[in-house]
């Protein structure tokens, strides 16, 4: 049992990694990360303020824009931190209470961020196959509603899943693969069964991804069909056009959350440098694109945030 004891730990450290063979050039690496990080957060707050200051963009599409561009402000933020703390002063202990939190925000505003693409879906679905009603179905007080259910279903599933962390016994070579506590990299370095961890994060991934991927390709399913019944090819052409930085948003969040996932599970025998980049590719993406695709292909959030620009 002493022996046991001195092999494993409740209450361990993990080291965080940076990018794998690189090390030595850390500080020159921060230096894209920043300009990146900055991009993300300046592109994003930008899209929030005009959104909130500008009255004629009081509506649906741009209030669940609001939210896209609040979710990817949290998920910059969640990881910002560490990421830079590595980077600039090799910064790479972590207690398992402070993964944790980092865990809740990370996992959280993944979520969130999932179950509002789907009620942007759900927006391009209304206003495309039931115009008339458009006002009638999404009003303020039933937007409001979604964003409660969206956060409702985010603590319900992510709290049992890092309740679950406190009881696991760790080995004390706790080095992680990225610069971020990721749930399904924290409970490999377990040394005690972590089968009811498992369990619970496929039911996690189940029904966030599993049910919101369905919806999505569901309502494009649905959008398609109107759109094709529309003999304008021009009419067609522009009713698309509206989807298409949702499509956008849909495929830079997806495709890297679930190329790292397949990572994780598939792909163990892979060099560690090739985990660091896709566990950046997944957090950075969204955040980084998402403003620009919205700004470069909205018109409505161009003019406001040129005729922003050009009053300062």
């Amino acid at each position: 049992m002493e022996i046991l004891s001195n092999l494993t730990s409740k209450f361990p450290t993990f080291l965080l990694t940076g990018i794998p063979g690189l090390e030595s050039v850390h500080a020159w690496m921060s230096i894209p990360f920043c300009c990146l990080y900055a991009i993300a957060l300046s592109g994003n707050s930008m899209i929030l303020f005009v959104i909130i200051t500008q009255q004629s963009l009081r509506e649906p599409m741009y209030y669940f824009l609001s939210m896209l561009s609040a979710t990817d402000l949290g998920l910059t933020v969640s990881t910002m931190s560490t990421t830079l703390g590595i980077l600039w002063f090799d910064a790479r202990e972590i207690s398992l209470d402070s993964c944790i939190v980092q865990m809740f925000f990370l996992h959280g505003f993944t979520f969130l961020e999932s179950g509002v693409l789907v009620a942007m879906a759900f927006d391009r679905y209304v206003a495309i196959c039931d115009p008339l009603r458009y006002s009638a179905i999404l009003t303020n007080s039933r937007i409001i509603q979604m964003g409660i259910v969206m956060i409702l279903r985010t603590v319900v599933l992510i709290v049992p899943l890092l309740l679950l962390l406190k009881p696991l016994y760790f080995c004390k070579m706790n080095v992680l693969s990225h610069s971020y506590c990721y749930h399904p990299d924290v409970i490999k370095l377990a040394c005690s069964d972590i089968r009811a961890n498992s369990i619970c994060g496929l039911i996690d991934l189940i029904l966030t991804t599993g049910i919101d991927t369905p919806c999505i390709v569901l309502s494009y399913i649905l959008i398609i069909h109107s759109v094709l019944s529309i003999a304008s090819p021009e009419e067609r052409h522009k009713v698309f056009s509206t989807c298409v930085s949702h499509i956008g948003a849909v495929a830079i969040f997806y495709i890297p959350m679930l190329s790292l996932s397949l990572v994780h599970r598939y792909g163990r025998s892979a060099p560690k440098v090739v985990h660091s980049m896709m566990a950046n590719v997944y957090l950075l993406l969204p955040p980084v694109l998402n403003p620009i695709i919205y700004s470069v292909k909205t018109k409505q959030i161009r003019k406001a945030i040129l005729s922003l620009l050009l009053t300062k």
